[in-house]
């Protein structure tokens, strides 16, 4: 019987083993076959607190989960293949085997949805695709930019880009925006943003090392127009990874994990979520470490209470 298991391996679930293995618990955490988060597949984190320097993404989840482990967690590289989280103990499965708890910490994380053009995967993450302006927007100073959307996270993003670019080309598909009226005309009277629309994406050129380019065409008459930028961010939303247990747990209407009040507690009691699973705002590593932190507490006073 394990004391908690923690599903995912990215800023929130490896806080959450850290907390956890810190109270003695000695935690699972079920990492994923491709672990440690999002923030592998990045370069350089200027906004994470105690690198004044900056700090490569792959270094910093590196340390997070060396951290983790020194004081007591055990990792299993591999996925989950299936979750029972109802009554009192929970059972995780990877592949054939069973492991048993009696309080589950979810952080398994969400993923930008994607154009799903193949020039797409060519240029994501450093090479000039981005699907986060906070993230990266600092890298584009003074330089032209795209932002891919029409709602309202689009418009903030265009708008707070603003802060860095030179230009940004906001380009959609239609001529009618999914964001509130008051986030389109913020944009509107942006000097510096051009929208272009309606007009689907066709290819991110390039040089195969860096974006230079976006190949457009017209919705209606089919013509084609080329932008030439430095970065683009795609931002057409994202999706909880919520596949393995999403009809065990309440979701909100967007399909992200509802916790109560300020916890980190699900609707199912010794069940707890963390991270961009449950985050429908921020998406930020510091914001995912802060609830994977919470989530660990929120467990250890639970397994305190049932004497467990």
């Amino acid at each position: 019987m394990e004391r908690v298991i923690i599903v995912g391996s990215g800023p929130a679930g490896l806080t959450a083993s850290l907390y956890a293995a810190r109270a003695n618990f000695q935690p699972l955490c079920i990492e994923g076959w491709q672990p440690l988060g999002l923030l592998m597949t990045t370069t350089e984190v200027e906004n994470f607190p105690g690198f004044p320097g900056g700090v490569m993404g792959p270094e910093l989840m590196m340390n997070m989960r060396e951290q983790a482990q020194k004081f007591g967690t055990r990792f299993i590289t591999d996925n989950a293949t299936k979750l029972e989280l109802s009554g009192e103990v929970k059972k995780v499965w990877v592949g054939e085997t069973c492991y048993e708890t009696r309080a589950v910490i979810l952080a398994t994380g969400a993923s930008a949805v994607k154009l799903g053009i193949p020039s797409e995967e060519e240029y994501l993450y450093g090479k000039g695709i981005s699907t986060c302006a906070t993230c990266d927007g600092a890298f584009y100073r003074k330089l032209t930019v795209a932002v891919l959307g029409g709602g309202d996270s689009a418009m903030e993003e265009a708008n707070f880009l603003t802060t860095f670019a030179d230009k940004v080309y906001l380009i959609h598909r239609r001529e009618e925006f999914r964001a509130s009226k008051i986030m389109v005309d913020r944009v509107k009277d942006n000097p510096k943003i051009e929208i272009v629309a309606p007009y689907t994406v066709e290819e991110f050129v390039g040089d195969g090392k860096l974006l230079n380019s976006i190949r457009l065409k017209h919705a209606k008459d089919g013509s084609e127009r080329i932008v030439e930028v430095a970065g683009a961010f795609v931002a057409i939303g994202h999706k909880p990874n919520t596949e393995l247990f999403g009809d065990q747990v309440e979701l909100d209407e967007k399909g992200y994990v509802k916790c109560t009040g300020r916890s980190q507690k699900t609707s199912v009691p010794g069940v707890f979520a963390a991270g961009d699973l449950q985050d429908t705002t921020y998406k930020q590593a510091i914001t995912s470490a802060g609830s994977g932190c919470i989530a660990a507490l929120d467990a250890q006073h639970y397994l305190e209470h049932h004497g467990w």
